[in-house]
């Protein structure tokens, strides 16, 4: 017997499968404003093969922009390093397995990097700091983009733009030990988001007025999901640029704030 199809079915494929336009409108609306993997069909109880196969990639996609370790020159180019002057510092997790396990250290800087420091100078208008975090492909795909974006529109606007910097290993709150020794009016840190299935290439943007230490989540802005399928580099920068206009003018940021 053929497995090919059948005389009444010279396509070949399946009687039960359904082209996207054998659809109903609902299910075909719903499939195209999301990229979850809705209404995809099933094979008794199981996944279709190029579902399954989907997932598997997606999965393997998300281990590897947690796994890898950023490297300045390959992921963020080195035009773009040499444009910005851009220099690598550290948090006090040593390894990324001890990141992982442990997010406390993660948050502060190593003595190495807290020395380094020293060469970016302090009291500035803005300061955009860019961490690894939990997804070097988002930091890839999104941050030399973003950066062009950004500082062309504080210049725009008469901001004086401190020294950029890279950290590895980093966690949202090393923002609060970047207050504590440059003491920024407003402080950006651009930093790759948790994958997951849909996409590893979303990045987050956390926003801070004046940032210090004790600070937490509910003391900065968030700008998320920021990757071509969500919240494009266009966008981001400008909703980022009107939200730091905002705390400069209220002088504070924090779920106060709305954009």
């Amino acid at each position: 017997m053929s497995t090919d199809g059948d005389d009444s079915n010279p396509t070949g494929r399946s009687r039960h499968e359904l082209r996207e336009s054998d659809l109903p409108t609902i299910v075909r609306e719903v499939r195209r404003r999301t990229p979850a993997r809705l209404m995809v069909g099933r094979s008794g109880t199981a996944y279709k093969t190029d579902t399954l196969v989907e997932l598997r990639q997606a999965h393997a996609a998300a281990r590897d922009a947690v796994r890898t370790e950023l490297d300045l020159q390959s992921d963020l180019g080195a035009d773009v390093v040499a444009k910005w002057n851009l220099f690598e510092l550290c948090t006090q997790a040593s390894s990324k397995d001890e990141y992982l396990m442990r997010p406390d250290l993660g948050r502060r800087f190593d003595s190495q990097s807290r020395t380094a420091l020293h060469r970016c100078p302090p009291h500035k208008d803005l300061l955009i700091a860019i961490g690894d975090g939990l997804s070097v492909t988002a930091v890839r795909a999104q941050v030399p983009e973003l950066l062009e974006a950004l500082t062309d529109g504080a210049v725009a606007r008469g901001w004086v733009v401190g020294q950029m910097f890279v950290v590895r290993h980093c966690r949202v709150g090393i923002l609060n030990e970047i207050g504590d020794l440059l003491a920024p009016k407003v402080a950006i840190l651009l930093i790759g988001e948790r994958p997951g299935l849909a996409t590893a290439e979303s990045l987050s943007a956390y926003i801070a007025y004046q940032p210090k230490s004790g600070n937490t989540d509910a003391d900065r802005n968030l700008i998320s999901n920021i990757h071509a399928r969500g919240v494009g580099v266009t966008e981001a920068a400008l909703r980022i640029l009107r939200l730091t206009e905002t705390m400069m003018v209220a002088q504070r940021s924090g779920y106060g704030l709305r954009e």
